[in-house]
């Protein structure tokens, strides 16, 4: 049974716009559309124009990276390596042959490394990263070369969220990478509303410490249904969807 509105604690996004959008739309279809949802981007993304290297391979542990790739370099006939399902999928309506990962950047390592067939491959990536591919397939013996093809901007707190963190009611709050993790942790300051907090990753996790949450569960795959899970569990909501 699905909770009143009025006992549901309010769901805050921090993703960048289009994401927290699509991550908004996959809620509702699961809790309802009544559900209180605030948006609240911390970042937005902007594309870099690279000089890109002859690679015979492409890795992409974000989406973000796929499309400012395809503007520069063709896909077809070549393969990408993606950090998990969303990723490959984007990956797959642009073109590329996909090998797809686990969800974990880090997991995807041995992916690679046993299914590259040689040459050149080049890490298509965002300007901050929490793990270092190119220097982990390098010391592997993998030729492996970076380019950033987006940077992740900063945004403030909306007037919104800030009144939303300034009340006593708690708020659930998804977080989907390092990077968002400490962008809240630094926008946070001074929050009085309990934080109830689903991140994607043990990573994510380890950040989110920095805002001493109330409640803490654990998505126990990195992919957003499992983050819908973890929030269902935290909203006392196991049974829904």
């Amino acid at each position: 049974m699905i909770a009143p509105a009025k006992t549901r604690p309010t769901l805050l996004l921090t993703r960048p716009e289009q994401a927290a959008l699509r991550f908004r739309a996959q809620f509702w279809a699961r809790f309802g559309e009544d559900w209180p949802v605030v948006l609240a981007p911390l970042m937005h993304i902007v594309t870099c124009h690279p000089s890109l290297p002859a690679a015979d391979a492409v890795i992409f542990t974000s989406q973000n990276a796929i499309a400012p790739f395809v503007n520069l370099s063709p896909a077809a006939g070549r393969v990408a390596f993606c950090v998990g399902q969303k990723t490959a999928q984007v990956a797959r309506d642009a073109g590329f042959t996909v090998v797809e990962g686990p969800g974990d950047a880090r997991a995807l390592v041995p992916v690679i490394q046993a299914q590259h067939t040689g040459g050149l491959l080049l890490h298509a990536r965002g300007q901050e990263v929490a793990v270092r591919l190119a220097e982990m397939l390098n010391s592997a013996g993998i030729e492996t070369k970076d380019a950033v093809l987006y940077a992740q901007k900063p945004c403030p707190l909306t007037a919104e969220a800030r009144v939303l963190l300034a009340r006593p009611a708690p708020v659930l709050l998804p977080l989907f990478s390092p990077r968002s993790a400490e962008l809240m942790v630094q926008a946070a300051a001074g929050v009085i509303a309990p934080l109830w907090i689903a991140p994607i990753s043990p990573a994510v996790a380890q950040v989110s410490h920095g805002l001493a949450p109330a409640r803490v569960d654990l998505a126990d795959k990195p992919d957003a249904g499992s983050v819908l899970d973890a929030l269902a569990r935290l909203a006392g909501l196991e049974n829904a969807g």
